[in-house]
């Protein structure tokens, strides 16, 4: 619901900010993607922003998707324990983040918890897509 929300009205400020036209695609990805996705992006790298190397494992892990097509949190193809945007795992995280009060099935909710891993553990929580990231994290160091 939040996806959609967003979604509708990032839809909206594009028609009115252009004088009631259709936006033109800026980029290749903005037509490859649903607009969706797009805005889940946009609001990962936004909550991020001050550690922008969450948002590329975030891409890493989930392409920045919270919710599949079904409507249904994400769950990891390879551990079905593992949901949402930040691949958060329920085996060992849930009662964690449930006692801090995040649920980890909104993207609000797993987007703090990730940062709440990150803070304690670095980057370790999310080593088995490091070949993903890594890249990433010397280019944001540069930058």
């Amino acid at each position: 619901m939040i996806e959609l929300t967003t979604s509708l009205l990032m839809l909206a400020t594009a028609f009115v900010s252009t004088g009631g036209t259709a936006p033109e695609a800026t980029t290749t990805a903005s037509i490859e993607r649903p607009l969706s996705t797009l805005s889940t992006e946009a609001y990962v790298r936004d909550y991020f922003k001050d550690t922008p190397i969450l948002a590329e494992v975030a891409r890493c892990e989930s392409t920045f998707r919270q919710f599949g097509s079904d409507g249904n949190v994400i769950r990891g193809k390879v551990n079905k324990d593992d949901v949402g945007v930040m691949q958060i795992n329920t085996y060992y995280h849930e009662d964690t983040a449930e006692s801090l009060g995040l649920d980890i099935y909104t993207i609000d909710g797993n987007l703090a918890y990730g940062k709440h891993l990150y803070e304690k553990f670095g980057l370790d929580p999310w080593k088995s897509s490091s070949k993903c990231w890594k890249k990433y994290q010397k280019e944001i160091a540069r930058s």
